[in-house]
């Protein structure tokens, strides 16, 4: 009997084994196939607005089905799908969402030496709009489903793919469409998605950030009334005047630093790979002694603004409208404030908070409904653990694959995991690697000559294929 035991062990584990060994089995041709698919999709051009995703969706929707690959097409606009795919488990565990959105921001073509939808390849580097938000994921969730499929790889969760439109500021007809009326068709214990990345400076990684959570953006408008008049007898009730010292008021204040798991983990974590002076300030942030952590929350917001922006909620006035003419005293004026709301922050007592930062009577204070949503309510995400098995097997991967230190990070911007965590979905923002410099050059994300490493495309796949095939396979 314990012959046929290990027998029957023995046959399961050389059954099993090519599955695991697939990506690496015929790796320039893996390499090649990702080249083709990632190269068409970034020709498509899917700029949002206007938003017509359907010939990327179509094609994705081709590839998957040439592989026997059952596909699902939910669609609010026939020209904005999203396409779903799912390779079936055996239940034992809820499924695994991996998902890359089709769309991407538009451009202003003169801008681009390469050609936004060209897939140039030069030096090393392939350029166009969507290199690297968000056909990089696209394209490796893409690659994990064929491998998976030709693999035939025992699995204990079903893996579920997600090609949506609308990520780019259209979330209505993209994913609150799908989870409002074809939520079943996607729910899962975990997803992975756009949001994080690994940072290279001068050559050589340095870090990596895998999204755990973000800040919610919510739109609100000061409006402030007077009496209009000439504008040769001023007048103490000018709009325009009240309005101006709402918005410095409002500039100036600094909501509490409210740090969370993921924040707290992220500085003390950074603290421990940054240069001595910055790791003061990233080690004082999470220390408790107010006096630190004031003196460094003032050092970061003068030179680190995006590490300021992740202690808490922020408000940034972005646009003021008021006035028709040089003579005339307007009724009415109106500042429209950015707010990024921290995940647990309460809308109600946000505002009640600003409204005591203006302390204007004659200023109304409004969420203005932006980014619009089905609901047009506020909103405020939602947090995904940093101990969960998801987590884990990203993190071990990245030390697999990178040799680096992870930072659990929460995203000052936003990204559709957040309505995903609000269903209760633990959600993990992933990226390729991406040099440091780039941003700062105009290569990156939503400038104008977005582009990706070849080489690091082809390490994300390998590395996206493991944390997919590490969380889901059968035991």
């Amino acid at each position: 009997m314990r012959r046929l035991v290990r027998l029957a062990a023995f046959l399961f584990i050389m059954v099993s084994a090519p599955s695991a060994q697939t990506p690496a089995a015929d790796a320039p041709a893996i390499e090649a196939e990702t080249l083709r698919h990632f190269l068409a999709l970034v020709r498509i051009d899917t700029s949002d607005p206007p938003g017509v995703e359907k010939p990327a969706a179509d094609y994705v929707k081709q590839v998957l089905e040439a592989e026997g690959i059952p596909v699902q097409i939910f669609a609010a606009d026939p020209n904005r799908p999203n396409v779903v795919a799912r390779l079936k488990g055996s239940g034992r565990k809820r499924p695994l969402l991996i998902m890359g959105h089709l769309d991407t921001v538009n451009v202003d073509p003169k801008k681009w030496q390469h050609g936004p939808f060209s897939a140039d390849r030069d030096g090393g580097y392939i350029y166009g709009r969507g290199t690297v938000d968000d056909k990089d994921n696209l394209t490796a969730a893409l690659m994990v489903m064929l491998q998976l499929k030709r693999g035939n790889v025992p699995l204990d969760r079903d893996v579920i793919f997600l090609a949506e439109s609308g990520e780019e500021g259209a979330t209505r007809t993209g994913i609150e469409f799908v989870i409002r009326d074809h939520f079943s068709a996607i729910d899962a214990e975990f997803c992975y998605a756009e949001g994080g990345s690994v940072t290279r400076q001068n050559g050589a990684v340095r870090y990596a950030q895998i999204q755990t959570t973000e800040k919610v953006p919510n739109g609100v408008d000061l409006v402030a009334r007077g009496v209009a008049g000439h504008g040769s007898v001023p007048l103490q009730t000018n709009a325009i005047a009240h309005l101006s010292k709402a918005v410095a008021a409002v500039a100036e204040w600094q909501p509490a630093i409210n740090l969370n798991d993921t924040t707290a983990q992220y500085f003390k974590r950074l603290a421990d790979i940054s240069p001595p002076e910055q790791a003061r300030h990233y080690r004082n942030v999470v220390s408790g002694n107010s006096k630190l952590m004031a003196e460094s929350d003032a050092w970061l917001r003068a030179n680190e603004p995006r590490h300021a922006s992740m202690l808490r909620t922020s408000v940034s006035p972005n646009i003021i409208q008021g006035g028709y003419r040089n003579n005339v005293i307007p009724s009415e004026a109106r500042a429209t404030l950015d707010v990024r709301m921290i995940p647990d922050e309460s809308p109600e007592r946000f505002m009640a908070q600003l409204k005591t930062v203006v302390n204007d009577p004659s200023i109304e204070v409004v969420f203005n409904g932006w980014p619009p949503t089905l609901t047009g309510e506020p909103r405020n995400g939602g947090n995904s653990r940093i101990d969960s098995e998801a987590y884990k097997v990203a993190e071990a991967a990245i030390t697999k694959h990178y040799q680096t230190t992870t930072l659990p990070t929460m995203s000052t911007g936003a990204s559709d995991m957040a309505f995903l965590r609000e269903k209760g979905m633990q959600c993990y923002g992933i990226g390729p690697a991406t040099d440091i410099e780039d941003g700062p050059k105009g290569f990156g994300a939503h400038s104008d000559q977005e582009r990706i490493l070849e080489a690091e495309l082809h390490r994300f796949v390998r590395y996206h294929w493991d944390i997919v095939y590490e969380l889901a396979r059968a035991r």
